[in-house]
């Protein structure tokens, strides 16, 4: 199984965001804990630039402090504010070319499943859907592996969605029914009415097109 990101060469994706940088509440002395929680605080606010300020200042205090595990959630946050801000090469890179270094370095598997996650939502999002499908697939790899049933499931609900998006209705029916059954075996019912909505409108589609 290949377990880095090299297997792909992911497209560009789209015009680099030009980002303002805001500023903070907090002085530079602050420590990697009150930055994060100032970010979490402004996300929720809807100030995301300055929200990715401070995920960015977080992570800077993780990597110097040695605090990786904190460091690679900064920058799945850092990745998942510019997502939301449409800056989708931005949103890879930051995983790509650090995140999923440090897990690896640090040998995190947990982490390179949260980092291959994030990169299918990115790619979906910019409709790279090949790269969105492989990141989707490498997450419910390492999902089984770990014995993450949730994550599992997840990964396949992203593959669910690209398939959707490709108009490959019947083959993502097939994989509800997959998920349902998985679900079922493994007693995950937190998306129980996820996969019957996502059946319905998958039955809708299919029929429409007869």
């Amino acid at each position: 199984m290949a377990q880095t990101s090299n297997f792909i060469t992911p497209s560009p994706l789209g015009e680099g965001a030009s980002i303002h940088i805001a500023v903070s509440t907090l002085d530079d002395e602050a420590d990697g804990d009150a930055f994060f929680a100032e970010a979490e605080r402004t996300q929720k606010r809807g100030q995301l630039n300055e929200a990715l300020t401070l995920y960015g200042k977080a992570a800077f205090e993780y990597n110097i402090k040695g605090q990786y595990l904190l460091y690679g959630t900064a920058l799945l946050k850092l990745s998942n504010v510019h997502l939301l801000l449409n800056h989708y090469n931005e949103a890879a890179q930051v995983i790509l070319n650090v995140a999923l270094k440090n897990y690896s370095r640090i040998g995190h598997r947990s982490g390179q499943m949260e980092s291959y996650h994030q990169l299918g939502k990115v790619y979906y999002a910019s409709n790279k859907l090949t790269e969105s499908l492989w990141f989707y697939t490498q997450q419910g790899i390492l999902a089984r592996q770990l014995h993450n049933n949730t994550a599992y499931i997840d990964s396949m609900m992203g593959i669910i969605h690209v398939k959707i998006k490709r108009k490959e209705y019947n083959l993502a029916l097939k994989d509800v029914s997959r998920a349902e059954v998985f679900a079922r075996a493994n007693k995950v019912n937190h998306y129980n009415t996820q996969l019957k909505n996502t059946r319905k409108l998958l039955k809708e589609k299919v029929n429409a097109k007869k």
